[in-house]
């Protein structure tokens, strides 16, 4: 998700606007969360802390900068794996005590892992972070895991597998989509993992990953609620602080994309499918390795394209021609390598992928050859604008928008000033970004209906009645 899908983030239950004036302060002098405050430990640790004192409660996220993509060479689903581990417990909180004590306190935790980064989360009252801050730094470095448990575990893992990947037809789409658009970098590779892969994790892969990467000097802490910053620093230093240095994981270097010329396709063919769909996907500059306004520009034509009722992909196709019961687009730009551009869209009764295909051919085709309009470039400035309002009402968003850009190579200063970003965009930049990156062919997938295979019987099978009966 990129900086603008972060931001429009909105949780039903608001948790944040430690300033809440800012809808009324001109675009080009808002700032997301100008409050903050950011700074690093002796060992290494970045630590952001962004107070709202409306209510006693604060959002603790622990984030590190490894992700599915820094995993080793035949080790998918390492990370992933790492993640479900860690909350198995250390000698001074094991079986799972982590978890129970945060839920005895009435709080809520989860994590996540992505390709470049896992995190880790709690939302608990004020006078409990400092529990949850010890209990996170101890299992930064005193994990402890059997091998029963890896074992116990992995089959949970290939379980999770098999329920949202392999029995869902669109999941099983979008990872051979995925494998098809990086052909050569790990962003190619499922963040849970290729299922023979994950069967041969063991104990020796998943602690060599936690000591290299699980460390406070490659860790990002972000802190926002009811604190300020000299709180949290002393509370943090007195618990990540006291964690060494465990290991210099070095450089983040992946092997390259190449350009690829011609058409790519891939199609997953399922009983199960009900709806059809078509998606496409094209490689272009993240919010981390676009130069000047192109990554910016691609959050715009994004919005423009196929942001909602008012884009032009929906307008076309699914209140114009109706062949499509919904259509959009969305840039993926939060990856410290190349990012994603992608269209989708569901055709509707009596029409055909084929269709709506060439609807969003020529769509595309038009934009690239015409631009957009001043008027579709206004709305959508005041539309990504008042998304970056409303989302300083919620701690998670603003902590995921945070610990997202620090852990992919963006700066404080990238998130803060975004609504000012967007405001500079012109029409040429949106015009620019799409001729450059987009006139290429994508990479496509359809999601199609196949009818069941009937079985087919030799010999004498018997009665239907008797065939029923054992």
């Amino acid at each position: 998700m990129c900086l603008a899908g972060l931001l429009s983030l909105s949780p039903g239950v608001s948790a944040y606007a430690a300033e809440p004036a800012a809808s009324a302060q001109p675009a080009e002098t808002l700032k997301i969360a100008p409050n903050l405050s950011h700074f690093t430990l002796d060992n290494g640790l970045e630590v952001v802390v962004i107070p709202d004192h409306r209510a006693p409660v604060v959002t603790h996220m622990i984030w590190y900068k490894a992700g599915s993509a820094d995993e080793p060479e035949g080790q998918s689903g390492v990370a992933h794996f790492l993640e479900h581990l860690m909350f198995k417990g250390t000698a001074k909180h094991p079986d799972g005590a982590f978890s129970k004590m945060v839920a005895d306190i009435g709080g809520q935790e989860n994590a996540f892992t992505t390709t470049d980064y896992t995190a880790y989360f709690q939302r608990v009252a004020k006078e409990h972070l400092p529990l949850v801050m010890e209990m996170e730094a101890d299992r930064m470095e005193n994990l402890l895991l059997t091998d029963d448990m890896i074992g116990a575990e992995r089959d949970v893992v290939l379980e999770e597998r098999r329920m949202r990947v392999d029995s869902e037809p669109a999941s099983k789409l979008r990872e051979t989509l995925n494998a098809t658009t990086f052909v050569n970098h790990p962003y190619g590779s499922p963040v849970i993992g290729w299922e023979q892969e994950i069967q041969a994790l063991n104990r020796k892969a998943v602690i060599a990953f936690y000591d290299r990467f699980y460390t406070p000097n490659n860790a990002v802490l972000v802190v926002a609620g009811d604190v300020t910053a000299d709180e949290v620093r002393t509370l943090a230093e007195k618990t990540y602080g006291k964690v060494p240095r465990r290991a210099e994981p070095g450089a983040r270097i992946r092997p390259a994309e190449p350009h690829l010329t011609g058409e790519r396709r891939v199609s997953v063919s399922d009983p199960r499918v009900r709806q059809e769909s078509l998606s496409q996907n094209w490689i272009v500059p993240s919010q981390t390795t676009g130069e000047g306004r192109v990554p910016v520009s691609f959050d715009v034509l994004s919005y423009i394209l196929g942001g909602g009722p008012t884009s032009r992909l929906y307008k076309s196709a699914v209140l114009g021609s109706k062949i499509a019961i919904n259509a959009g687009s969305y840039y993926q730009g939060d990856a410290l390598d190349q990012g994603k551009f992608g269209i989708y869209g569901t055709p509707a009764p009596g029409h055909s992928l084929g269709e709506l295909e060439a609807l969003f051919k020529e769509e595309l085709h038009k934009l690239i050859e015409n631009g957009v309009t001043e008027d579709e470039l206004k709305r959508a400035k005041h539309s990504m604008v008042a998304d970056a309002i409303y989302a300083q009402d919620s701690q998670m968003s603003l902590a995921r928008i945070f610990g997202s850009a620090l852990t992919t190579g963006q700066t404080l200063e990238n998130v803060q000033t975004w609504p000012q970003q967007v405001q500079d965009v012109t029409a040429q930049d949106v015009q620019d970004a799409a001729r450059t990156y987009l006139s290429d062919a994508p990479v496509t997938g359809l999601l199609k209906h196949a009818k069941p295979i009937k079985e087919t019987r030799t010999g004498n099978t018997g009665s239907a009645e008797a065939k029923g009966k054992s």
